[in-house]
């Protein structure tokens, strides 16, 4: 078997590869140098299946880059997005493998962020962050490391959250307020201390 013709695609990219006067793979231009492929060249149906297999993986990974490069993820947030688009688990594996070698996955660091954003722009409590960051995949381990609230700021975020989020019930009575003001603040995951300290002081005058 020989290389007949290398062809590029319309993608400037990459280039068709002709064995024996017949198309045989389409790849990245640059598996063509880093193999030297060239017109002439021997090869054998082993070469050409290895030579694929490196064109998938490229191509697993650099779709894990293209979604890092947009925001943050967690580890399983990555395999999660590669098996959607159907890849197989040991290019997924390699993939993610070079990414926390190279420190684009990092779930602690992704966990640090979270819990920053989810605190600062959602006024979220640790119970509800906890709970995203399992479905995200982190670990128990990591969870505990970073999720680490002061008791007293949980208490004013929580306060700032009832205040605004009393003047929605302004047409309740006492106990519906109560019912609705304590359920909105334990989805928003506050623990009942909290919300009992805060439901104490937001209905206070009512």
């Amino acid at each position: 078997m020989k290389i007949t013709n290398i062809e590029p695609q319309r993608n400037k990219n990459r280039v068709n590869i002709y064995v024996d006067n017949v198309f045989s793979i389409g790849i990245e231009d640059e598996l063509r140098f880093k193999y030297n492929l060239r017109v002439g060249m021997e090869v054998t149906d082993e070469f050409i299946k290895d030579i694929l297999k490196v064109e998938e993986q490229n191509k697993v990974t650099s779709h894990a880059l293209n979604l890092l490069s947009y925001r943050q993820r967690s580890e399983k947030e990555i395999y999660m997005a590669l098996k959607r688009k159907n890849f197989e688990d040991i290019y997924i594996s390699k993939a993610i493998d070079y990414c926390k070698e190279n420190n684009y996955i990092n779930d602690k660091a992704f966990a640090e962020a979270f819990v920053k954003d989810k605190v600062n722009l959602n006024k979220l409590g640790p119970e509800r962050i906890k709970y995203e960051l399992i479905l995200k995949g982190v670990s128990k381990d990591i969870i505990d490391s970073v999720l680490v609230l002061d008791r007293d700021d949980q208490y004013e975020m929580a306060l700032e959250l009832a205040i605004k989020k009393l003047n929605s019930y302004k047409n309740d009575d006492k106990n519906s307020i109560y019912r609705k003001l304590s359920g909105f603040l334990q989805r928003k995951g506050y623990s009942y201390d909290i919300i009992s300290k805060v439901m104490n002081e937001a209905l206070r005058d009512r």
